[in-house]
């Protein structure tokens, strides 16, 4: 919604602030469209000529993300936190058996099916039951250590998936100023093409050459280049739930106490999703 919002601001600023000053609009826009052709043609060439279809497609749902936000509420990570320590502490205290059916099955666990939204998360899911398999097969002689690296690996290569769309839209915001610029060096080319024109002509054929380099820094700074910023923002918020996740079975195989356990997982998050210490056990408790 903020990326919208930010958008139309910019868009009527920058405008609105050339014609207040006397700027006729009429040359520009009548221009732009010609421009954004070649700009945005050779933008969208240059992202397929250098992702697979694969990556298009994440790019693709990227946009969604960016106007929708984090995937994840307070509430679910509040529930991340509650789901994993209920987990371990099955594990704790009716040992592996217990807790095989619910990380071998979870669509059909009891426990599980508390946490619709979780459920929803599959790579989410996936560390949490693939973690807590490793545990139950090993019968308790994996180092917790080691579980940590196993986890911590799972998590880096999720997130270097997610983060290849903010990589290629930096890319290309980078690369849109120098675009901009190939628009205006054609305009410039028609130009010179033109130069037994009249002043008046060859003036209002220059300017529209220069609407080129105008997209083109436009586009760079001030919407992609923003887009790919916020979409880092979401991706680091998204991967707070994860680390969260970690946290609670990690303290939990070192023996922590339920409170430092919760506490443990609870620090790790931003201020945005972290719960308060007695509003997460009291979520731990039923209340």
């Amino acid at each position: 919604m903020y990326a919208a919002i930010g958008i139309v601001v910019l868009l009527v600023m920058v405008f609105g602030g050339f014609a207040l000053t006397g700027g006729a609009l009429g040359p520009v826009m009548e221009a732009v469209p010609h421009e954004m052709m070649i700009i945005g043609g050779a933008a969208v060439g240059a992202l397929i000529a250098g992702n697979s279809m694969h990556e298009l497609k994440a790019i693709g749902r990227s946009f969604v993300k960016i106007f929708k936000g984090p995937r994840h509420s307070r509430q679910d990570h509040i529930d991340a936190i509650a789901l994993t320590t209920k987990l371990m502490k099955l594990l704790r205290t009716e040992g592996p058996v217990a807790l095989e059916s619910h990380v071998e099955n979870p669509a059909d666990s009891e426990l599980f099916a508390e946490y619709p939204n979780l459920l929803a998360n599959e790579p989410l899911i996936a560390l949490i039951c693939d973690t807590l398999t490793l545990i139950v097969v090993s019968s308790g002689t994996l180092e917790t250590h080691a579980v940590e690296d196993v986890m911590d690996n799972a998590m880096k290569t999720h997130f270097h998936e997610l983060r290849e769309p903010q990589h290629a839209l930096q890319s290309l915001a980078d690369a849109l100023p120098a675009l901009g610029i190939v628009a205006a060096v054609l305009g410039v080319v028609k130009t010179m093409g033109s130069i037994d024109q009249p002043p008046a002509v060859l003036g209002g054929m220059i300017g529209s050459a220069l609407v080129g380099t105008f997209l083109g820094v436009l586009l760079a700074y001030g919407v992609v280049g923003p887009l790919a910023g916020r979409l880092k923002q979401i991706i680091d918020q998204d991967e707070q739930i994860f680390h969260a996740v970690k946290q609670v079975i990690i303290a939990s195989l070192n023996g922590y106490p339920q409170p430092l356990v919760v506490e443990s997982a609870r620090s790790g998050l931003g201020h945005a999703f972290r719960p308060g210490l007695s509003e997460l056990l009291d979520s731990l408790r039923g209340r």
